[in-house]
Parts: C-alpha cells; sequence; structure tokens
C-alpha cells in the first residue's frame, strides 16, 4: 500500500510526476474524504480536489482507501533546519499529546519513546499505544460480571422458573426450568475490545501491530463476536472494578464510535480517523487550564455560558446564543474569558492587527458586554514567527471601557509542563482582575 503525508493547508500533486499520487487513488482518497460529516455541503471540508493536486484542510488524521492512505499531519512549527520525515515525526508527539488530554487518556509519553515517530503514520502509532495497553491489561485479567441465564437442566440452580415449568415441563419433572446468575467474560466491555480490536486489524498496514492484533483476537476467542454498528455501548459499566480499563474504553470508541469522527465508506472501500482541528485545540486547552486551576478558588467551563446576544421583540424570545470556549469564574462572576483559534497570527512587526480577524474581535466585544468580565483572551497556537516570546502577544482596551482583550499564544509543539507554565500565567492575572471586582 502507498502511503503519503501532507500538512494541513498544504498540496499534494496528482498525476504521473515524481512526489505525486496516481490520479486514480487521488480519486479514492477524495470520495471517501467527501463521505466525513466534516466534508461540507460542497464535500471539500477535509480535502480540496484541484485541478493538478489535493489540498488538506482544518481536518488532521488518516484516510485509508483501497491501495493508498493519506495522513494529514497539523500545522505545528517544529524544526524548521529539520527535513520533511524528522518534521512529521516531530508533529506526530505534540498531536498524539493533544489527543491524549483531549480524551482524556493517561497516555505516559516517556513511556513510548521507541515508538517509530519518523515512518509510522498516526493511525499506526495509536494502534501501538492501543495494542500496548490492552496486552498489559488482558494479563492483569479480563474484566467479569455475572450474566442471568435461563436453561433446562436435571438439578436446580439458582432459582425455579415456576411459570416456565410447569407450562414447558408439565409433562416431564426430571427437567427444571432454572434461573441463576453466572460469572461471565463475556460482557459488553469484552465484547467491545475484541470489537476494536477486529476493526483495526482491518485498517494497520503495519506488520508489527498486526501480529499484536493477531495475539489479541485468539485471547478474545471465546467472546461473542458482535460487529461494531450492533454494540451495546449502554451496557458498558465503568466502576471501581474495571477502572483500569476506562482508557481502553475511550480509545475504543476513538476507533469505534464517532468520537470526533471516524467514517466508514462502503464494503472495503476505505476508513479514515479525522480530526478537526479547531474542536481538538479547544477541547486541549479547555482541559490544560481546568488542571491549571485546579485546588483554587477559581472554576472553570467549557462551552459554557450559553448566555444569547438579541432579545426577539416579537416572541420575546433570547435568540443567537453565545458559547465561549472556556469561561473562569470566582465567586460566581466571570473573570476570564478564554477563546481559541486554531490559526497562525502575525508578529506585531507585519502587522498592527496581528492577523487577528474583525469577526473574532467582534465576537470577543459580544463575550465583554454579556458576561462583563475584565479580560478577554484570543489564544492561538504558537510557531517561531512570533519569536520567543510565548504567553501574551498584545493588549488592547475595548474603547470606552477598562476591559482589556489580549491575544496570546500557546506551544503546543512542546507540551510538557504545560500545566505549570499555564498556572503561572493565568493565576497572577485572574488575581489581579478578580481583586478589581471586590
Amino acid at each position: 500500500m502507498l502511503s503519503y503525508t501532507v500538512r494541513e493547508w498544504d498540496t499534494l500533486p496528482h498525476g504521473d510526476g515524481e512526489g505525486s499520487i496516481p490520479a486514480h487513488l487521488a480519486g479514492r482518497l477524495v470520495a471517501l474524504a467527501k463521505t466525513s460529516s466534516f466534508a461540507g455541503r460542497g464535500g471539500s471540508g477535509v480535502l480540496e480536489d484541484r485541478r493538478h493536486e489535493l489540498r488538506a484542510r482544518g481536518v488532521v488524521g488518516v484516510i485509508a482507501a483501497q491501495g493508498c492512505s493519506l495522513e494529514i499531519l497539523p500545522k505545528i512549527d517544529v524544526m524548521p533546519e529539520a527535513g520533511a520525515e524528522r518534521q512529521n515525526a516531530a508533529i506526530r508527539k505534540p498531536l498524539v499529546h493533544m489527543l491524549a488530554v483531549a480524551l482524556d487518556l493517561k497516555i505516559d509519553m516517556g513511556r513510548i519513546t521507541d515508538l517509530d515517530w519518523q515512518h509510522e503514520t498516526l493511525l499506526e502509532i495509536l494502534i501501538r499505544i492501543f495494542c500496548d495497553k490492552l496486552t498489559e491489561a488482558v494479563r492483569r485479567g479480563m474484566p467479569r460480571s455475572y450474566l442471568g441465564h435461563e436453561d433446562d437442566l436435571p438439578d436446580l440452580r439458582g432459582t425455579l422458573d415456576v411459570p416456565r415449568q410447569f407450562t414447558r415441563h408439565a409433562a416431564n419433572p426430571g427437567c427444571l426450568a432454572c434461573r441463576f446468575d453466572e460469572l461471565s467474560q463475556d460482557i459488553a466491555l469484552n465484547r467491545v475490545m475484541k470489537a476494536a480490536v477486529k476493526h483495526l486489524f482491518r485498517m494497520s498496514r503495519s506488520a508489527t501491530n498486526q501480529q499484536r492484533l493477531r495475539e489479541l483476537a485468539f485471547v478474545y476467542g471465546e467472546i461473542t463476536d458482535v460487529p461494531a454498528p450492533a454494540l451495546k455501548w449502554e451496557e458498558v459499566v465503568i466502576d471501581r472494578t474495571n477502572r483500569a480499563w476506562q482508557d481502553l474504553y475511550a480509545m475504543a470508541q476513538l476507533f469505534l464510535r464517532n468520537r470526533y469522527q471516524t467514517t466508514s465508506s462502503g464494503s472495503g472501500q476505505g476508513t479514515a480517523l479525522l480530526f478537526e482541528m479547531n474542536a481538538l485545540f479547544e477541547e486541549y486547552v479547555g482541559r490544560l487550564v481546568t488542571r491549571a486551576l485546579a485546588g483554587t478558588e477559581f472554576r472553570v467551563t467549557v462551552q459554557g455560558g450559553r448566555l444569547c446576544c438579541l432579545t426577539s421583540l416579537e416572541e420575546n424570545r433570547a435568540v443567537f446564543q453565545t458559547k465561549p470556549d472556556i469561561l473562569i469564574w470566582r465567586a460566581g462572576q466571570v473573570v476570564h474569558v478564554i477563546d481559541t483559534k486554531w490559526k497562525w497570527i502575525s508578529a506585531r512587526i507585519d502587522d498592527p492587527k496581528l492577523g487577528v480577524s474583525q469577526g473574532d474581535v467582534y465576537q470577543m466585544m459580544a463575550y465583554a458586554h454579556l458576561y462583563k468580565a475584565p479580560k478577554l483572551t484570543l489564544l492561538y497556537p504558537h510557531h517561531v514567527g512570533l519569536g520567543a516570546n510565548k504567553g501574551a502577544q498584545a493588549q488592547f482596551r475595548i474603547t470606552g471601557q477598562e476591559t482589556l482583550v489580549e491575544t496570546a499564544s500557546v506551544d503546543v509543539a512542546n507540551g510538557k509542563d504545560l500545566v505549570a507554565r499555564l498556572r503561572d500565567k493565568l493565576l497572577p492575572a485572574i488575581i489581579q482582575e478578580s481583586l478589581t471586582l471586590c
């Protein structure tokens, strides 16, 4: 299978030239991309099919069609002096970290340094992590639960099903209609794990991953085989007896359900695992801010607020609801609004507006009016064009008010100690702001 990698908003030529993807394979990828919910009305929300090239949009992940696969990586500014393969490897690490934080997975990045980040795609890396975690979990023992059974037995087991006994076995008293509970591994959680193993075996192109998945499929041999669409997710219960399986269950949802976005097209035509970067960045930052302020007097809500901008005069009904990405509260009052934007801004020397769009400014003014916060932040990913100054880039004051609006950047390429750095930057500013409200 031919594999290709492209960065979001970059292009991949198709045709017969060197470094190009054959046109018929490009067509298969485009057809599969159009089945995604991210494709939009025109069908080009994932891949834009131009005359001689494919252009990736603001969606990342892996699209695998018959005979080829395409990995789309986020535009993260890393190792500008390195070659393309080393840059791609350096991008995959923070992307996996972002997914781990956004999905609340406990992935120890220090334990997976032996992964072949340079040559494996994002999908194969995620499959490897899943296999490692699942192998470790099954060695400790599969979760089990008591399941109710009904059976006709020569000796009483459990309780007697009286109605069934006297209707079905009235003439055969030697056969007893029994109801009993039996401790079993054939439960909904294990069926989900088996379905994930089978699904990933079809998706993986790595010989190492396929071997690991074969071994796991053997372990799950006695578990009922349930197709992914028929899985009974509502029967899965994560409690204190199986808490160690929570991360694996979340990863299974990532692969099998529409958690972010998984696409399957036709019978064997292709599969895709895709993530919309705006949503991923928002969830990532929201969880980091929540961790940074844990144990303080501040409370964080993500996609909260829900105040409306306007009220209809005809119906006296609030309309145009707002959903700020992150609200930070103290004593019942909003002290800081953070809105994340997955796009690059300019340095002040290049553009006095820093590349901030007019629409984003209007959005922040609406938030300032509705939530009465003394400070609002537009938060972007950091890149080398902004220099070494990570954090606040510029501050503005809303005309006629004391409310501050700032632009800031966060270095997603270096996730280590990011929670501590956010705490150091957020807490002093928030404390000063909250004091003005007292």
